[in-house]
């Protein structure tokens, strides 16, 4: 008989996120004798333009999805409000069929695996994701001025205390946040049980072999890109936390020294943003923006000679693993990145895959391209990097590994 477990997201399967950091580790759980249910806040825009191809997904892999709708305003309240719905559901569905696990992603979510395991018994796995509370405050999302913010920082700040304590098993996405929290004394039961698990890449999907040299072309050919020019890319949402400006003069950096240099944004957001930035460095006319489908995106790194991301560096960034990273190593192609993020820096070095920038300076840029031009990085090297650190495979491996511990 297959285990049964609840999933609790509240990010949406239909987001981009869901699907590639949620859904490919239940497929495989699947594969391994568990049984899921999976609850998910889905956005409206999203859930209308993807709902039917990911229920497909998901009934095809035996996983059932229970969609809800997310509430996007008034702040806190709708969040109250999608915490009451996911309650609700859950426990009726636990009273029905009960689980032996409960496994939430990220603070909302186990807020209700929190509950269930207190009052139904419950196996409770908290897949912290980052330090939520405090990513909300660096990212100047909570004002700790305004005394309602404040009021909720500190609850979740407790609660994350009491999530830690009473999860069978904790995940973290970096070693770097691992340190910190086995460090805390606030933790009365500490060192706690926590398996470090990246956000991994699916290695059949971000593979250079696998690519089609003639779809390849086709792409290159429905871009304004020249086959001299010099690509940096950038792949992913432009939020909270990337640095655009930082990003954006680095390029008019690069295009001093590569005058043929372009910039390709992967990206399905903020395109005017982009273009208002680059024309206050000068670059507009060097800008090429692609919104790129997930089975797309493969073949838009390919296009690249390099790739950047910059990430604001602030205390919840050591928990934080960017998806990226692994996608681009996978594909063979360099990064230029900061330090200070998670284990970022930690893996371009251990596996020689692209250069790191301390500091944000025209100085700091110009040492870095000058590191571009004149540093050996071996494709194969890089790959293999991205097998080692971020496969899919050993990610469903270690929470296999996880779920067995917390049955047994």
């Amino acid at each position: 008989m297959p285990i049964h477990c609840l999933y609790i997201s509240y990010d949406g399967m239909t987001d981009s996120l869901g699907q590639s950091q949620v859904i490919p580790y239940l497929i495989g759980l699947s594969k391994k004798g568990f049984s899921f249910t999976l609850i998910s806040c889905e956005k409206e825009e999203n859930y209308t333009a993807n709902k039917e191809k990911i229920s497909k997904i998901l009934s095809d892999n035996n996983i059932q999805w229970i969609p809800l709708n997310y509430t996007k305003k008034p702040p806190i309240f709708s969040t109250l409000y999608d915490i009451y719905k996911i309650k609700k559901i859950a426990a009726k569905l636990q009273q029905e069929q009960p689980f032996s696990v409960v496994h939430c992603r990220s603070y909302i979510a186990a807020l209700v695996g929190l509950q269930l395991k207190k009052r139904f018994g419950i196996k409770f796995i908290f897949d912290m994701r980052g330090f939520w509370a405090n990513e909300r405050v660096d990212g100047k999302i909570w004002n700790l001025k305004n005394p309602v913010y404040k009021i909720v920082y500190n609850y979740f700040k407790r609660k994350e205390i009491e999530f830690l304590e009473t999860a069978d098993y904790t995940i973290s996405l970096t070693h770097n946040a691992e340190q910190e929290i086995q460090s805390w004394t606030s933790i009365k039961n500490n060192p706690i049980k926590i398996q470090v698990i990246p956000c991994c890449v699916d290695l059949d999907l971000f593979n250079p072999k696998m690519l089609d040299a003639q779809k390849l072309q086709i792409l290159h050919s429905t871009l304004p890109l020249q086959k001299e020019d010099f690509v940096l890319l950038y792949l992913g949402s432009i939020g909270t936390w990337y640095m655009l400006d930082e990003m954006m003069e680095f390029f008019s950096v690069l295009k001093t020294k590569k005058p043929q240099a372009k910039f390709l944004f992967v990206s399905k957001e903020e395109h005017e943003r982009i273009l208002i930035t680059a024309e206050k460095y000068g670059v507009k006319d060097s800008i090429v923006i692609r919104p790129g489908n997930r089975e797309e995106i493969p073949y838009l790194i390919a296009l690249s000679n390099y790739s950047i991301f910059f990430i604001l560096p602030s205390y919840s960034k050591k928990a934080s693993s960017p998806t990226k990273q692994g996608e681009i190593m996978a594909m063979g192609i360099p990064i230029v990145c900061n330090t200070k993020v998670g284990d970022t820096d930690k893996v371009v070095k251990d596996y020689n895959s692209g250069i790191l920038i301390d500091n944000f300076s025209a100085k700091d840029f110009a040492n870095a391209i000058e590191k571009m031009d004149n540093t050996f990085f071996d494709t194969s090297k890089i790959i293999q990097g991205a097998y080692d650190y971020f496969s899919l495979e050993k990610g469903i491996e270690k929470y296999n590994d996880v779920y067995q511990s917390v049955l047994s």
